[in-house]
């Protein structure tokens, strides 16, 4: 090799060194959701986020069937962060309900986001104001094997029916369930997300049909005598969607982000930083990204917390 040789070979070094130029980006993929729903553009909106501010990360947000979908595309290592409600997630880390297949799954929390609204709904000629109601009708319970799914089962058993005999099923997405509502193939419909999800808002203002909100906050001590602390009495105001008549009360359930146990804690860290640096910029990401604080996403829920999220909560006062 010449001293010339050398010398470029050298410079090349420093150049790139100094540039970040031979540097490989770090790669994450965010597991979210259907595009009716919420997961799907607030992943989104933190994908766009932490691309723009932390340096050598290139994150991107896929559609998914959502919790339960994202829990286990995260376990497999085929998505690096994930977005789920606890209930899901708790029955991940123990391995059962809708992870009986795979087994418990190695996630850890880094964030609680936004607690989301159970959707109750049916076609105002349907007739159905209670989940008692509900026998003997065709029901989207969400897609197969989604958090939605699990809580429409739940819902039903404490209205008193049983989920695999006394309706007839069908397994659909939030966007899927609004069109087959609106076309009158199905009588009601399940749905986990925040307030407003675009789909259902749509379905309101667009769908030329009468669409009733059934109340379920009166089965909340049901499901919290079976489900201790996943679900919490949430009042759905009537200015959320068009045509509401009254508020109406339900359930809510909190949504969190996650990643796997072993992902390295650097990597949770600049995502965190990413996200509370520019705290401002991430609460215009969606309604419910409003919300978002360092005391809402380190609030204490049934899942672990990644170590270096903790860290970082406590580093920034939100823990003690």
């Amino acid at each position: 090799m010449t001293l010339k040789t050398i010398v470029a070979a050298v410079l090349v070094t420093i150049l790139a060194a100094g540039t970040g130029i031979a540097a490989e980006k770090l790669r994450l993929s965010i597991a979210t959701g259907g595009t009716g729903g919420v997961y799907y553009p607030y992943g989104g909106g933190i994908a766009r986020l932490l691309s723009a501010h932390v340096p050598g990360m290139q994150v991107t947000a896929e559609v998914t069937g959502g919790s339960v979908d994202n829990v286990k595309l995260v376990g497999a290592g085929d998505a690096d962060i994930g977005f789920s409600t606890i209930d899901s997630a708790l029955d991940a880390v123990k391995g059962v309900g809708a992870y009986k297949d795979t087994g418990p799954q190695k996630i850890q929390a880094i964030a609680v986001l936004y607690d989301s609204f159970v959707h109750v709904l049916s076609r105002g000629e349907a007739k159905i104001a209670t989940v008692a109601q509900m026998k003997g009708k065709r029901i989207s319970v969400g897609s197969a094997g989604s958090s939605t799914e699990a809580i429409a089962d739940r819902i039903l058993e404490a209205g008193g029916l049983n989920p695999m005999k006394d309706v007839i099923r069908d397994n659909l997405s939030v966007a899927e369930s609004t069109a087959a509502l609106k076309d009158g193939k199905i009588d009601a419909m399940f749905w986990i997300g925040g307030l407003p999800t675009s789909a259902i808002t749509d379905l309101v203002t667009t769908g030329n049909i009468k669409v009733v909100f059934i109340p379920t906050g009166n089965l909340l001590p049901k499901l919290n005598a079976k489900y201790p602390a996943l679900y919490r009495g949430f009042t759905m105001p009537k200015t959320v969607y068009a045509g509401t008549p009254s508020d109406v009360p339900g359930l809510g359930v909190s949504n969190i982000m996650f990643v796997s146990a072993d992902m390295k804690a650097a990597t949770v860290e600049k995502i965190l930083k990413g996200i509370f640096d520019n705290l401002a910029e991430a609460q215009k990401i969606h309604p419910d990204a409003k919300t978002l604080s360092l005391a809402v996403a380190s609030a204490k829920t049934g899942i672990e917390f990644h170590p270096a999220a903790l860290a970082f909560y406590k580093a920034r006062g939100a823990i003690k």
